[in-house]
């Protein structure tokens, strides 16, 4: 629990400390139940609606410093900060934009007098720290020095292959780790591997997914990013390309594939205890990535996959293309590419750290 003279500093953070975030999370799963802020202490305007609490978007974003202002009335909200930053809204839609990078939420943007209304979840877990994160810089922790580096599979595990490139994933993740260890060593972090050849900890694909978070965590990383590549159905492989980014879903909130909730909806995780700067450290590698890569924008997403549930860090795994994709596998295959993903990726992290550090700074 925060102390009150904090709570009181910003109606945001003491929204967000309400919210269903755990403070201290023991090292298996809880069960805990949502609670909700008392009604008096928002500071802008909600209303029930799809049996959800729901915020007025063009109530509260001039509490966040940014200004609404309709594209098409009723249907798309754009609000613009004095930047000159732009997040875009559309009704019944479950993405945004934020600066023309995709950003997923957990529900639908509602219509309601004569509104667009978010979900207050997204609004307290996702928008509210991405607009204006000093808010919620007491919550946050220091830059990061520590970072373990997990290519995904490896072993007797391939992960997805492309036959035509004669591309298998655990080859391809491992390069791009190797190249990233390089690149955030040259930059004075500390990148640790969980795995350095074509080795995995078990045969078991649960057991091996927990410990990677186990060697993670006994390593002390400061932060986790797993990376892999992606693959379709072949009937679909023709048409989806590009890049997805994803952090571990709050407790509560659905995943991106979700349409409803399920049994690990309600659950606080380890990695839940880091949802505040897992919003800040998805968006940094997401965008570097889409903008360095050039890849279709598949979306920063939330997902409970095991390797983010139980790293006790800020942790993120990055699907970089499309191995079924022929066209975007070529791309995969040459050493130039996968440079360039290592890159995007350190990039996004030297963006992730210098945000913690300037937050740190003026908050002292």
């Amino acid at each position: 629990m925060l102390p009150p003279r904090l709570l009181r500093l910003c109606p945001f953070i003491a929204a967000a400390a309400a919210a269903p975030l755990t403070a201290q999370t023991p090292p298996a799963a809880v069960r805990a139940a949502p609670t909700r802020p008392a009604a008096a202490q928002a500071p802008w305007t909600e209303a029930r609606l799809r049996g959800l609490d729901f915020v007025d978007l063009r109530d509260a974003s001039p509490k966040l410093g940014w200004k609404p202002a309709w594209i098409t009335p009723g249907r798309k909200l754009a609000l613009t900060s004095a930047g000159g930053s732009s997040l875009v809204f559309e009704l019944d839609e479950r993405d945004c934009h934020l600066d023309g990078v995709r950003l997923f939420l957990s529900e639908r943007i509602a219509a309601h007098r004569d509104s667009l209304w978010i979900a207050k979840t997204d609004f307290l877990k996702t928008i509210a720290p991405l607009l204006r994160p000093a808010d919620h810089a007491l919550l946050l922790p220091a830059a990061p020095r520590v970072i373990v580096l997990d290519a995904g599979h490896g072993g007797t595990d391939p992960g997805k292959s492309n036959a035509k490139f004669r591309l298998h994933e655990k080859d391809m993740t491992l390069d791009v780790v190797l190249r990233l260890k390089e690149l955030l060593e040259s930059r004075g972090y500390r990148a640790v591997l969980t795995r350095k050849d074509d080795t995995r900890f078990s045969s078991n694909p649960v057991v091996d997914l927990q410990r990677r978070a186990d060697f993670a965590n006994k390593a002390g990383a400061e932060l986790f990013l797993s990376v892999h590549f992606n693959a379709v159905d072949p009937k679909d492989a023709a048409r989806v390309s590009g890049t997805e980014t994803y952090v571990l879903t709050p407790q509560g909130l659905l995943s991106t594939t979700d349409g409803t909730k399920d049994d690990l909806t309600g659950v606080a995780f380890p990695g839940n205890r880091h949802d505040l700067p897992n919003v800040l450290l998805g968006f940094h590698l997401h965008r570097r990535l889409i903008g360095d890569l050039k890849t279709s924008d598949r979306g920063y997403k939330r997902a409970r996959f095991a390797v983010l549930r139980f790293v006790e860090c800020p942790a993120a795994l990055i699907e970089a293309a499309y191995l079924s994709n022929d066209e975007e596998a070529a791309r995969v295959a040459r050493p130039e590419f996968r440079q360039q993903v290592a890159e995007a990726i350190a990039k996004g992290v030297d963006a992730y750290a210098r945000q913690l550090a300037g937050l740190a700074a003026a908050k002292r």
